[in-house]
């Protein structure tokens, strides 16, 4: 049995920025951890058109998996086709988006996000509306960067610290989340350079997973005795 993280786009650079990221929680994990990605979808989400089209052939992905699974991650910030594979699977089924958002208000009262683009704001502000947590949110601000483009990954860190300190210093931000799976890698030194905490969100979801994943079988290990009854 396996947690599979799902990147819905099809670059390996993200793919394996992932992977990587999720190291340090395998040894935590009670069943392996594998990050896959689509290779049938677009090298970035980006738009809205992007995460529509993605659901379908994620929900095939997972339903190919389906025996095999444990849970499911959807790896990519806008969430795509979260309640859909919730309802079609019978195992847990993360968010990334969702599950830093949940992580971040435990380490801090205010959460700042930081996109990638200004047209991934409204689609982030609608999820934050849905969950009833725009109160907690101090900005979501974007670093003009696409996808491709954080494969520099000099020039995003440079963005992610600039951002990140207007995140903190002029909007009130305890928390900061990376709002894209392919800033992965900079978790580390954004947190060093802002002091605080940051939230890497496929870690987050993983992180999730494998608590579903051990509360699933603690439940199965306390089930009380069966009690036959005559008829």
């Amino acid at each position: 049995m396996t947690i599979y993280i799902i990147n819905p786009n099809s670059s390996r650079l993200v793919t394996d920025g992932i992977d990587r990221a999720l190291e340090p929680l395998r040894a935590a994990s009670p069943v392996p951890i594998a990050a896959i990605q689509l290779d049938e979808g677009p090298k970035g989400i980006e738009t809205q058109a992007h995460v529509d089209g993605v659901v379908s052939p994620l929900l095939a992905r997972a339903a190919s998996l389906e025996a095999e699974a444990s849970a499911f991650v959807t790896a990519c910030f806008s969430d795509p086709g979260l309640a859909a594979l919730r309802e079609q699977s019978r195992h847990p089924v993360l968010g990334i988006a969702e599950s830093a958002i949940l992580t971040a208000m435990t380490l801090g009262q205010r959460f700042g996000i930081l996109s990638i683009l200004s047209r991934s704001v409204p689609r982030h502000l609608r999820m934050l509306g849905a969950m009833g947590v725009m109160d907690r949110l101090a900005a979501d601000l974007p670093l003009e960067l696409g996808v491709a483009e954080l494969a520099d990954g000099d020039r995003t860190l440079a963005r992610l610290r600039e951002v990140g300190f207007h995140l903190r210093d002029r909007h009130g931000a305890e928390v900061v989340i990376l709002g894209c799976a392919g800033m992965a890698s900079h978790r580390a030194d954004l947190s060093a350079a802002l002091g605080c905490p940051v939230v890497e969100p496929c870690q987050a979801a993983a992180a999730m997973a494998i608590g579903r994943v051990a509360l699933a079988r603690a439940h199965a290990s306390t089930k009380g005795p069966t009690i036959a009854t005559s008829h």
